[in-house]
């Protein structure tokens, strides 16, 4: 189960505000006070900081959240976990984080094989997916792969932007990155979440949720608009991804 969100703060709301009533249906409102979500700060300098938006956040919420960046043994956090939470920020700096502290495994299986529910923005969604090669973010720092957690087989494009006819900007739009990605063989569907959108992943099902849609980018094809509702449960076989 998966809750993958474009971006943390929408335009006139507050830190999460945007989707808070789908994180309270994504993770139960029964026995929610009792539920352990450690968060992971990663992707930002300074995680107290971080860590305390966070926390104020879910207790709003009714839930306890605790930053793994405070435990002596981070993998034994998530081996605790009932939820996993990654907040956004850099997403080269996160999954350096991740591959450092040795999560990355650990994540997977308690995510595929156990089944605890997993929720990612900005950067936590780009995390999920097969690889950060379609994020927007600077390399500050270098991580030892960029193959994340693969938790979808497919990449997410978070904070998608659609060109802006009036802009006198000669530099490439996201469309036309994403099409550089894809001229590379082998490379699998980036999905582009606007700000406002969220893809929520149960089983075999994927559904876009949110405020506004999405754009779907295949290797080979044009690119195709997607509003809430759409069903993109295809893009979990991986049968799919070569056709």
């Amino acid at each position: 189960r998966l809750l993958l969100v474009s971006n943390s703060t929408l335009h006139g709301g507050g830190y999460l505000g945007h989707c808070q009533q789908h994180i309270q249906s994504f993770l139960g409102e029964k026995g929610k006070r009792g539920l352990f979500v450690p968060f992971v700060p990663y992707a930002l300098h300074d995680r107290d900081a971080y860590a305390r938006t966070a926390r104020e956040k879910f207790e709003s919420l009714g839930y306890g959240l605790d930053s793994i960046h405070e435990s002596c043994d981070p993998v034994e956090a998530v081996r605790k976990s009932e939820a996993i939470f990654i907040g956004g920020g850099n997403t080269f700096r996160l999954l350096k984080a991740l591959y450092d502290n040795s999560l990355i495994q650990e994540i997977r299986k308690r995510v595929l094989e156990d089944g605890i529910p997993y929720m990612g923005s900005s950067a936590g969604t780009n995390v999920a997916t097969i690889s950060i090669n379609t994020t927007n973010d600077m390399p500050i720092v270098y991580p030892p792969s960029l193959q994340a957690l693969g938790l979808v087989p497919f990449n997410i494009n978070p904070h998608y932007l659609d060109p802006d006819v009036k802009s006198t900007h000669m530099g490439e739009t996201r469309e036309e990155r994403i099409r550089q990605y894809h001229e590379e063989p082998n490379t699998p569907p980036v999905l582009g979440l606007r700000e406002g959108a969220m893809l929520l992943v149960e089983g075999d099902k994927a559904t876009l949720q949110g405020v506004t849609g999405a754009r779907l980018f295949l290797r080979g094809k044009k690119p195709t608009e997607h509003e809430p509702g759409t069903d993109f449960s295809f893009l979990l076989t991986d049968s799919n991804l070569q056709n």
